[in-house]
């Protein structure tokens, strides 16, 4: 409700500002607002000092998949010269992040300018309204107060007088319990009189004052600015003697290139199809791509965007004006004995020593070449010396350029389409000039050639549904990015998929369809498992088995062709491996694939055995009773009878034990029940006759008591005792047996 109350206030005012037309003139033009960013060595720039701003062509495009692209601009340039290069606003950031300028031609550049604006919030604070970029009703009407305005409207006719303030209250809504937030203006009127008037839709309020008026189109300007987008002009001065060749790289964020291949099998099957490959290439950035070389990298390197082309204000604190403290009347003793002031003790000598000394350095490149290419730079190096310490040299590089630049382009060869490996990445360097205007996408080729490919129908335990594949192998000097793909048969569609990267030599399945005419399923599983070796240590026991898993598939195959089937089944990779002389035909990290031909209308059998350790841990101590455990192991292993067997008895005499413990108190508890009976009926016939008999039944029930209270700590201390027996026992045993040394 609130910014509809604002929504519909700010129209109010702004149709009311007839006046404000002529005080728009007064205020800040647009350019006032959009300061011009530079930072310039040159002179300043006459009509003979610099020649007229051209533009710089892109001539090379090299675009990443995590959204980045690398451009260089390159052209000629005469004397001293101003180049232009044009961006969108969210290039800027990138482009000021990244750019680099080197002239070949022994020339320098200068300075660097481009057009910014100022932030919305500094512009709005050059208004005295104080309005946030995002009113409320609230937030106008506060703005107002004070002001002399002029209420329309209402229902006391049109009211003139000074706006006091604005509240909101809470009332019902009808007849139920509903509630509604209304808004009420407290004014002052001319004559004294206070006025409090509902907020309401046919409400109007105006400013009478002139200026206010104006404070309030300019405040509306601003907001309809304030997200408009347009072009970055960015000029370069560069200066020097003759003609040279000027060279602009920079990096910007771009759309993510995109891979996209046809396979088509020929008619007549042989083994192989033409593989076509296509990558689509989005150009949104403010320039065209006139005849550029473009070269698209599969890979990701680290970017990031910091807004350095939005003013940025600090936050600076505010100190308080310190102010002197009244001073009291005081008195003062005065002193019996004034000595002489000592002497100022002399200044110690630095421990340190800075030297500075001229040295000419030239990092990642030719000396010669560097003084030529920057006549007015000075190379220094300042030697920092402590006691101690070696001297560190700093070397300072010539202003306006970076040591060690590395630039794509030098990474990229001539030659037909490739794929340049560098840091993990590999790249599509495409020899013929591409030209893609801007706001305009194109598909450009990548790879056309016969590769390897055979049909195969996969099946795997995780999807049961059986699928038409392509067993794909990259004969090619080229990797194979990610994309997707689509496969022709017989001069038409027979599905699509995905794949992942396939570097040279590597062989893939691509599935693109389902097979409904094969069946597979499993019609046996076997295991057995046989005990090889047992292993006791202190406590732990650890018995290894080897384990012959076996599991036969079955495959059907009801179409009118033969078919190759590929079972694919999880890897077992902890000591397991393939029983007999059953081979994979291929075996990735974690899967095996097995081939099994099925002629038509036929089933085929493949029966899979697998050979591996199992391993079981029991650990032995006193607090849970392994005497079951110990008793089967000593029958599977006799040779452990001897080590175990006092184990054994120490485990059935705490047993014994517990159960004497458990009977004990429970006789205890019974005894404490029947002592408790006795000396409630005793305390009930006092005096009686009958009482003297349950005086001899209370005497033999605390006697009881007393006797199995005995019992039960004497079988406690037992059981500790026995507890020691046994821990101690355990950590004893040592037993290492093999099945290999039983034969």
């Amino acid at each position: 409700m609130r910014r509809s109350f604002a929504l519909s206030s700010l129209l109010a005012l702004s149709v009311t500002l007839a006046l404000a037309a002529s005080l728009a003139a007064q205020t800040p033009s647009d350019t006032a607002s959009k300061p011009k960013h530079s930072a310039s060595l040159a002179p300043p720039r006459g009509s003979q000092a610099q020649q007229a701003v051209k533009d710089l062509a892109v001539r090379k495009v090299v675009l990443y998949k995590n959204g980045v692209g690398y451009f260089e601009h390159a052209g000629s340039v005469q004397g001293n010269q101003r180049v232009a290069i044009d961006f969108t606003s969210p290039q800027l950031n990138d482009v000021l992040q990244s750019l680099t300028v080197l002239d070949e031609g022994g020339g320098r550049i200068a300075g660097v300018d481009y057009n910014s604006t100022t932030p919305l919030a500094e512009q709005l604070k050059s208004l005295s309204l104080g309005m946030s970029d995002d009113p409320n009703s609230t937030e106008l009407f506060q703005a107002l107060r004070g002001q002399r305005v002029e209420v329309t409207g209402g229902p006391g006719g049109t009211i003139t007088g000074r706006l006091m303030s604005i509240e909101s209250r809470t009332e019902k809504s009808g007849t139920g319990d509903a509630t509604v937030d209304k808004f009420y203006l407290t004014l002052v009127a001319n004559f004294g009189a206070v006025r409090v008037i509902e907020l309401t839709p046919a409400l109007s309020v105006r400013p009478l004052d002139a200026n206010l008026q104006g404070q309030l189109d300019r405040y509306l300007e601003l907001l309809s600015t304030a997200h408009s987008t347009g072009l970055r002009h960015l000029t370069l001065d560069a200066l020097g003697v003759g003609q040279r060749e000027l060279r602009v790289s920079y990096i910007s964020e771009v759309p993510v290139w995109k891979s996209t291949y046809r396979l088509v099998f020929p008619r007549e099957a042989n083994g192989s199809a033409i593989m076509q490959g296509w990558a689509v290439v989005d150009n949104t950035v403010g320039a065209d791509w006139d005849n550029v070389q473009l070269s698209l990298v599969a890979g990701a390197p680290q970017s990031f965007i910091q807004p350095l082309s939005q003013p940025i204000y600090s936050r600076r604190p505010e100190i308080p004006i310190a102010t002197e403290a009244q001073l009291t009347p005081q008195t003062h003793e005065a002193a019996q004995n004034q000595a002489a002031p000592a002497p100022a003790p002399p200044p110690m000598a630095g421990a340190n020593s800075l030297q500075t000394r001229a040295k000419s350095v030239v990092p990642y490149g030719n000396r010669n070449q560097m003084q030529n290419q920057f006549p007015n730079s000075a190379n220094q190096t300042v030697a920092v010396q402590t006691e101690g310490e070696a001297v560190e040299e700093l070397a300072a590089i010539a202003p306006g350029v970076a040591g060690g630049v590395y630039r794509p382009s030098d990474a990229i060869g001539e030659g037909d389409v490739t794929t340049n490996a560098f840091d993990d990445f590999f790249e599509y360097a495409l020899t013929q000039p591409v030209t893609i205007h801007k706001n305009e996408s194109a598909m450009v080729p990548i790879l056309q050639q016969e590769l390897p490919a055979v049909h195969v129908t996969l099946w795997s335990e995780k999807e049961h549904t059986p699928l038409r594949a392509v067993w794909l192998e990259n004969k090619s000097k080229l990797t194979l990015d990610s994309g997707s793909f689509s496969i022709f048969e017989s001069g038409e569609f027979a599905g699509e998929g995905l794949l992942d990267p396939i570097h040279p030599g590597e062989k893939r399945l691509l599935s693109y369809a389902a097979d409904q005419a094969v069946r597979v399923k499993v019609t046996d599983r076997d295991s057995k498992r046989t005990l090889h070796h047992v292993m006791i240590y202190k406590g732990a026991i650890v018995e290894t088995h080897m384990n012959v898993a076996s599991v036969t598939y079955s495959a059907t195959n009801s179409g009118d062709a033969d078919r190759v089937v590929l079972v694919e089944r999880p890897r077992r990779n902890n000591g397991w491996s393939l029983d007999g002389d059953l081979k994979a035909a291929e075996a990735s990290p974690n899967l095996y694939r097995f081939r099994l031909p099925v002629p038509a209308h036929s089933t085929e059998k493949l029966e899979v055995r697998e050979r591996g350790p199992e391993q079981n841990y029991v650990y032995l101590n006193s607090n849970q009773d392994q005497t079951a455990y110990l008793l089967d192991l000593v029958k599977r292993v006799p040779d452990a009878l001897d080590k175990l067997q006092p184990v054994i008895d120490a485990y059935s005499a705490l047993a014994k034990l517990d159960s004497g413990i458990a009977e004990s108190k429970k006789t205890e508890e019974s005894a404490a029940a029947d002592e408790a009976r006795d000396r409630d009926n005793l305390t009930a016939l006092k005096g009686n006759d009958a009482a003297r008999r349950f005086v001899d039944e209370l005497n033999r029930a605390e006697d009881l008591l007393q006797a199995t209270r005995k019992q039960t700590a004497d079988l406690e201390r037992q059981k500790k005792v026995a507890v020691e027996k046994l821990n101690d026992l355990i950590s004893q045993v040592s037993f290492d047996w093999d099945v290999k040394a039983e034969k």
